[in-house]
């Protein structure tokens, strides 16, 4: 079946980096449109950011700026770089895949603490 794997979270000092990556199999991966979500304890999970099969992106305001999402398609992987990170974007990220189906990572921690 359809897998999407997350890597790259961690704890993360306020002010740092860390670059998410989502490993899918399965799929005819150029065709579908890439997203990260996040969800924080006791909140909705919220788009942070996506691209479409043609390297059209979206970022949410809180993270304009700061989050960049890419994809290689050679290797099916979709990328989140995360600078400037602050301790509210501390959530898990989930990696989402939509072509008239969708399909969810398991997800992936990111602490920012000091």
């Amino acid at each position: 079946q359809v897998q999407l794997v997350e890597s790259g979270g961690g704890l993360v000092q306020p002010g740092g980096s860390l670059r998410l990556s989502c490993a899918a199999s399965r799929i005819n991966f150029s065709i579908f449109t890439m997203g990260w979500y996040r969800q924080a304890p006791g909140k909705q999970r919220d788009l942070v950011a996506s691209i479409t099969s043609g390297d059209f992106t979206y970022h949410a305001d809180s993270v304009k700026g700061r989050f960049t999402i890419s994809r290689d398609n050679a290797k099916s992987t979709v990328y989140l770089q995360m600078n400037s990170l602050k301790p509210e974007d501390t959530a898990v990220y989930y990696c989402h895949a939509e072509f008239v189906n969708e399909y969810w990572g398991q997800g992936t921690q990111v602490t920012v603490s000091s």
